[in-house]
């Protein structure tokens, strides 16, 4: 008769040998470089490659406009900033008004519902236009006539009616336990919101804040349709002027050296949650 034997224990992995951990990285870099190669080699040798490199990257343009540009763009930065405060704010208050529940509270809670719905409706170019175009035309005695802060509202309304709903996800988020532990020592609704569900529902939708932050970063441009002489539009006045597009150049760069590092930030903060939310679970 044969008895059963365990055998060996087994190794839950094994080693790489250094062809398979260095060879797949060494491939996928060497095509990757390959294929830039490829297309820049094809767009130099187009025919209207010389005229397409005078019109959009003279260097000499660039070098010219950019301390326009520069301080074009800094109106872009400080109304971004700006925008960010508020609209973390106000859309927070939307997201409570609409989590609140009672009678006492229909009223609010049926305001952030149509003003979400709304706002989250329309263009944010066509909120621009008539914030920026409409309100100072009814010349209202106390209220501002500058396009710049009536297009940064648009911005805000625009972008809170989004924030809120990030919000109300996080808040949704929360596991009912909590409101039930909050009440079962007689917390009332507004303390249940303000230490038990917000502070969860805000580390909760973080990374989807900073995405937000990322797409307002490059929407305040909009502004310039108005008139604000922000970094686009200071580009455009130099294209005007000299029928030289590298002026865009210009502020495309200026614009891409503030997004990427927002985005490698909101990538870092999405790792961190997902780690968060692994260790939660073993």
């Amino acid at each position: 008769m044969t008895f059963w034997r365990p055998g060996p224990p087994r190794r839950s992995g094994r080693c790489l040998r250094p062809r398979d951990r260095f060879l797949p990285p060494i491939i996928s870099v060497t095509t990757v470089l390959g294929a830039i190669f490829i297309v820049r080699t094809i767009v130099i040798r187009a025919e209207q490659w010389p005229r397409i490199k005078a019109q959009f990257f003279s260097l000499p343009a660039i070098i010219e406009v950019f301390p326009d540009v520069l301080r074009g763009f800094s109106i872009n930065m400080s109304v971004w900033i700006v925008s960010l405060v508020v609209i973390a704010l106000w859309a927070l208050a939307l997201a409570v008004f609409r989590s609140l529940s009672g009678p006492w509270f229909t009223s609010l809670r049926v305001f952030a519902i149509v003003y979400i719905d709304l706002l989250r409706g329309l263009p944010s170019l066509l909120l621009v236009l008539l914030f920026g175009f409409g309100i100072p035309a009814l010349q209202i005695p106390g209220l501002p006539r500058s396009s710049l802060f009536w297009g940064a509202i648009a911005m805000i309304s625009s972008y809170s009616a989004y924030a809120a709903e990030v919000y109300r996800s996080g808040m949704d988020a929360v596991h009912d336990g909590q409101r039930a532990a909050a009440k079962a020592l007689g917390l009332s609704q507004g303390q249940t919101l303000r230490f038990a569900i917000l502070p969860q529902a805000v580390r909760n939708v973080l990374p989807s804040l900073l995405n937000l932050a990322v797409a307002l970063q490059k929407d305040v441009a909009l502004l310039s349709v108005l008139g604000v002489r922000d970094a686009v539009r200071e580009a455009q006045i130099y294209t005007a002027r000299t029928f030289n597009y590298s002026s865009l150049i210009a502020a495309a760069v200026l614009f891409l050296v503030a997004t990427i590092p927002m985005s490698r930030l909101t990538d870092y903060f999405t790792k961190k949650d997902r780690e968060r939310r692994l260790q939660r679970t073993v």
